[in-house]
C-alpha cells in the first residue's frame, strides 16, 4: 500500500487540540494527561519513520515502531487502567470481532479487478471506516473502542504474514507500516469520536454519567470540577461572613 500523509496530518491536528486543552474531557476518561497524550503522539509520528526488521529470507518482515509498537504499548496501558475485568474482556473481544469484520469486508471489497461492483472504495479508507464503527459497536467505552480499532486494523498485517508463511509465498510484510499506519490512526480516531459523541449524548439524556460498574477514579475525575466549585463557594461564604463580623 502506498503511504499517505493523512495519518500524520491527523496526529498533528490532534496534538494542537490537545495542547490547547480541547480534548481534556476525553483524555481524562481514557486516563491520559495532556503531556502524556502529546508524548504518545510524538512517539507515533517519530516512530512511523522507523522499521525494525525481524525476519529475513523469502518472507521479509519489519515492524513499524509508530504503527505497531506504540499502539500496542498504549493498548496495554489502557487495559491495565481498565476499571473492571468486564472491560478487559470486552476490549479483547471487540478487538477480535473488529479484526474479523475488517478482514471479511476487505476480502469482499478488494476482490476482483478495479471497477467491479464490490470494488467501490480504496481499502485504505475501508479498513479505518469499518474498523472504527465496528470497534465502537463492540467496545462501547472509549478505551475499549480505541483498543479494538487500532489492534483490529493492525491484526490484518499479522494475518497477512501468517498467510504468506502458511502458503510458503515470498513477500514483504511491514507490520503497522506503509498505509496501515494511516488506517490505524484514522480507525482509532473514528472509534473514540463515536464513543465520545454518542456517549456524551446518552449521558446528557439520562441526566449525567452512570455510576454503575464505573471506575471510582474516573467518576471522581468527572465530578472534580463540581467539587471544586463547591469548595470555592464555601470559601467565598466564609470570607463574606468574616467581613460581616
Amino acid at each position: 500500500m502506498n503511504r499517505l500523509p493523512l495519518g500524520l496530518i491527523i496526529l498533528l491536528v490532534v496534538s494542537i487540540l490537545v495542547y490547547f486543552g480541547v480534548a481534556q474531557r476525553l483524555l481524562d476518561r481514557m486516563r491520559l494527561s495532556d503531556k502524556g497524550a502529546l508524548v504518545i503522539i510524538g512517539a507515533l509520528i517519530a516512530g512511523s519513520f522507523i522499521d525494525i526488521p525481524i525476519s529475513r529470507g523469502n518472507i521479509q518482515v519489519a515492524v513499524n515502531v509508530g504503527g505497531a509498537l506504540v499502539p500496542v504499548g498504549l493498548a496495554v496501558y489502557l487495559l491495565v487502567k481498565a476499571g473492571t475485568s468486564k472491560e478487559w474482556m470486552r476490549a479483547l473481544g471487540a478487538t477480535i470481532i473488529t479484526g474479523l469484520v475488517i478482514y471479511l469486508a476487505g476480502s469482499v471489497l478488494m476482490k476482483g479487478d478495479p471497477g467491479e461492483r464490490y470494488n467501490l472504495i480504496d481499502p485504505l479508507y475501508v479498513y479505518p471506516l469499518v474498523g472504527g464503527i465496528v470497534a465502537y459497536l463492540a467496545g462501547r467505552s472509549r478505551r475499549s473502542a480505541f483498543i479494538a480499532a487500532t489492534l483490529g486494523v493492525l491484526s490484518l498485517d499479522v494475518v497477512h504474514w501468517l498467510w504468506l508463511v502458511n502458503n510458503k509465498i515470498p513477500g514483504n510484510v511491514y507490520i503497522g507500516g506503509a498505509g496501515a499506519f494511516d488506517s490505524i490512526v484514522i480507525a482509532g480516531l473514528i472509534a473514540v469520536l463515536l464513543a465520545e459523541v454518542i456517549g456524551e449524548t446518552r449521558e446528557r439524556l439520562q441526566g449525567g454519567p452512570s455510576s454503575v460498574n464505573r471506575d471510582p477514579d474516573v467518576l471522581q475525575n468527572l465530578q472534580a470540577p463540581e467539587s471544586v466549585r463547591h469548595e470555592d463557594d464555601a470559601s467565598t461564604t466564609k470570607e463574606a461572613g468574616g467581613r460581616g463580623k
